[in-house]
């Protein structure tokens, strides 16, 4: 285990933490696996009947070195790019730690997305392997979406038949058996510095957004589960969120992995019933998840069931509202912590769980900068610190944050000048809050139109994209809504080049349209059909007035009333 609560100033640990993970001679695999004890848990894998395998951290030592040596015989070395297209699973962490034991670096994809969004990521990060589930293969066939000779070879989980498919793919099966016969039994050593994550985030304008994750980062990603989440040796950890993300990828994978703490990885989808039994069968102490699973539970109106043992709990993705601490307080025995960041930081402002830095929590606040970081807010028009109960932008102090990490983004020098103020004095989060003063900070706004729905960040230009794709459009927005259960879901105003085909048939249409050619999360749940849209006068969409319109009476009024 590799948990420190004894140092009486976290400002030692964190100076700590960096040292070891900017080491020159810093590998992966030897840091997320090899130095933990062989016989402990790394992870229970729990199954759709609720049925527990345990992965010792010593059988994940030998599985990856063996597919480590089937990936190196696919020619795959350091710096190379592997992507994974895969639910939770063992075979998911096999594969993760096998990468990273070559040197390689990762690549998640979500396992929602349609084949343009998959193919757009693979091309733009160069990836030379797919590793993927069998249900998710069907999407990597060349066709509309993907390119008709590809430059990546595909490893299929668990799919003999959908394997036999392409002629370039192989089973993970396969790959793993043939590494058996020499594995590779050194694991790379690449320095701090080195990339070991190759992610993508989304925007508002553009094509995603490239984060190249250093090694070094991980000083970030431990320090957070030990201050944040208030990881102990002792317990059983489970973070609910999706590992093809930021936050389900740095926490419930990494976080676990730098620790070395006994962590539960399920592989079914969300169900609130499902989860109940899982943290109480699992014995789980510590719990992470999306503001929209405590929503869900809220709303599902089952009763906890006995022989719950949480310690902790912790939130992240999109603000906590009031009402979920009021019910889990008596359902779950514990107040849901707010934690606040982003896939190019990493967590940045808590209320922490580490009893030296717990403090009150303050209804509505996301709480104060974690140790490593310095937390301000500047001026929205001039780079300078504004008072207390100001709302600004919400920034970070690059020269008093030890655990900064982010240069910018891949092949994107514009986009990168975007996040930087003060000649590089600030780094900018892209939102707005304000502090109070007791230094815990309130969100306000997103600076930008980015949509979070259950956690996961949905850029309006790809989706608008994909409308507009559509051979009856016109033209579109999209913009976020509030949702009871989801935080914001998406709604779509649309102007057809026909508009007596408006309708809930052409709805339907478009939402499957979306489906099938984005993400099957990211579809518009209502789309409104309009004669214009509102833009300024050099003819860019204003969003800003489809969401007071929205609010104000859920039409346009201005350009024509939606029609549902």
């Amino acid at each position: 285990m590799d948990i420190k609560t004894t140092l009486s100033d976290p400002r030692l640990r964190v100076t700590e933490l960096v040292s070891q993970y900017t080491d020159p001679s810093a590998s992966v695999a030897w840091l997320l696996c090899d130095r933990h004890n062989p016989q402990s848990v790394a992870y229970e894998v729990v199954d759709a009947t609720l049925e527990a395998k345990r992965l010792t951290y010593g059988e994940l030592r030998r599985q990856s070195e063996a597919f480590a040596a089937g990936l190196a015989s696919l020619g795959i070395g350091k710096g190379d790019r592997v992507a994974t297209l895969a639910g939770k699973s063992q075979e998911f962490l096999i594969a993760l730690m096998a990468i990273w034991r070559l040197g390689a670096v990762h690549v998640p994809l979500f396992t929602a997305f349609a084949p343009a969004a998959i193919a757009l990521r693979l091309t733009g990060s160069r990836a030379k392997v797919v590793i993927c589930d069998s249900a998710q293969a069907p999407k990597l066939a060349t066709g509309e979406d993907m390119p008709e000779n590809p430059l990546w070879r595909v490893v299929v989980i668990g799919g003999e038949q959908a394997a036999n498919a392409d002629p370039l793919a192989v089973t993970f099966e396969s790959v793993l058996k043939g590494g058996a016969q020499q594995p590779v039994s050194a694991a790379a050593s690449l320095g701090g510095d080195a990339p070991f994550i190759h992610i993508f985030t989304s925007g508002t304008t553009g094509r995603p957004k490239a984060v190249v994750v250093p090694i070094r980062a991980l000083a970030a990603f431990h320090s957070y589960v030990e201050f944040g989440i208030g990881l102990r040796d002792d317990d059983v950890y489970w973070c609910a969120a999706d590992p093809g993300w930021g936050y389900g990828l740095y926490f419930g994978v990494l976080g676990s992995f730098c620790t070395g703490v006994h962590s539960v990885l399920l592989k079914a989808g969300f169900e609130p019933l499902t989860t109940y039994r899982v943290l109480v069968d699992r014995n789980v102490t510590n719990f992470a998840a999306a503001p929209t699973v405590y929503r869900s539970l809220l709303c599902s109106e089952i009763e906890p069931p006995p022989g719950l043992a949480l310690r902790c709990a912790s939130s992240a993705g999109e603000p906590l509202t009031p009402d979920v601490n009021e019910w889990a307080v008596g359902a779950l025995g514990v107040e849901v912590f707010d934690h606040y960041g982003q896939t190019e930081a990493g967590m940045l402002i808590n209320n922490h769980h580490d009893p030296r830095l717990t403090r009150p929590v303050k209804a509505g606040s996301m709480g104060v900068a974690m140790p490593g970081w310095k937390a301000v807010v500047l001026d929205r028009d001039n780079d300078v610190e504004i008072g207390v109960g100001e709302v600004g932008r919400v920034a970070f102090e690059l020269a008093k944050s030890q655990l900064a990490w982010f240069k910018g983004y891949e092949d994107d020098p514009a986009k990168s000048a975007e996040r930087f103020a003060g000649d590089g004095r600030w780094y900018l989060s892209g939102d707005l809050g304000r502090v109070d003063e007791d230094g815990y900070f309130f969100f306000s706004s997103r600076e930008d139109d980015v949509i979070i729905m259950a956690g996961y960040r949905i850029g309006p230009f790809e989706v608008e994209s994909v409308i507009a794709a559509h051979p009856d459009v016109a033209e579109c927005a999209v913009i976020a809504v509030p949702d009871k259960v989801r935080g914001e879901v998406i709604e779509a105003y649309v102007v057809l080049r026909r508009h007596e085909k408006a309708g809930p048939e052409m709805e339907h249409e478009i939402q499957q349209w979306v489906k099938t050619r984005y993400a099957a999360h990211a579809y518009p749940r209502q789309v409104h059909f309009s004669a214009e849209l509102p833009k300024t006068p050099s003819g860019k969409i204003q969003r800003f007035v489809l969401r007071e319109q929205r609010k104000k009476d859920g039409s346009i009024a201005a350009t024509g009333a939606g029609t549902n």
